[in-house]
């Protein structure tokens, strides 16, 4: 079964059940998507007119780069249930089973690659909006702050499936360098977001 093929009221009824899937991964690449699409509409809204002619080819660049970055978003919807299903098994796993640690840290890994994923999209869309902040219609402007916010969510709340995971990492190399890459991201994206919040609301303000 394909979430991203099910209409908003079924996604989120799933989103409400018991099921592990979707969960904040799948919600957070959800959200991801959303703000890319706003950033498209800017961008559509934008291109065209002749007080922005000076920025015709940057707004060409930013379409061709959300829509990408929007499809890559939606399949992380998917692909975040997919990695989410071995470390679902590993938990059931007897503890004195002898491969147990072995599978569970396997799985562990395999778990934060989705997350990661939709965080570096985030990343890019929240480079978009910033640059749509100056480059953009301003008739468009509360939309690149909304964008902005969403993708600014998807990228805290994918950094949040990768902290909960690496606590349990054996391979201490390794979820050391998977958390400061995280901390890292959100520093950075998450400054990055807030001054174009800041400045579409001084804007509107």
């Amino acid at each position: 079964m394909s979430f991203t093929e099910t209409t908003a009221r079924a996604f989120t009824e799933l989103l409400a059940s018991s099921d592990p899937v979707p969960g904040g991964g799948g919600a957070s690449a959800l959200v991801g998507a959303v703000g890319t699409a706003l950033a498209s509409m800017v961008g559509n809204l934008t291109t065209g007119k002749k007080k922005y002619a000076e920025f015709e080819q940057d707004i060409q660049l930013i379409l061709e780069k959300a829509e990408n970055l929007r499809e890559s978003l939606l399949t992380l919807i998917d692909e975040d249930a997919k990695c989410f299903e071995p470390l679902s098994r590993a938990y059931g796993l007897p503890k004195d089973d002898p491969k147990r640690d072995e599978i569970m840290e396997n799985a562990l890994h395999y778990a934060c690659s989705a997350p990661l994923a939709i965080m570096k999209g985030a990343a890019e869309a929240i480079e978009l909006h910033a640059e749509l902040a100056v480059k953009g219609s301003t008739l468009m402007i509360s939309d690149v702050g909304v964008g902005v916010l969403c993708c600014k969510t998807a990228l805290m709340g994918a950094s949040l499936n990768i902290f909960i995971n690496v606590r349990l990492m054996k391979d201490d190399l390794y979820a050391k360098a998977l958390k400061s890459e995280t901390e890292g991201l959100l520093q950075k994206y998450c400054e990055l977001a807030d001054s174009v919040y800041a400045d579409v609301y001084a804007k509107l303000t």
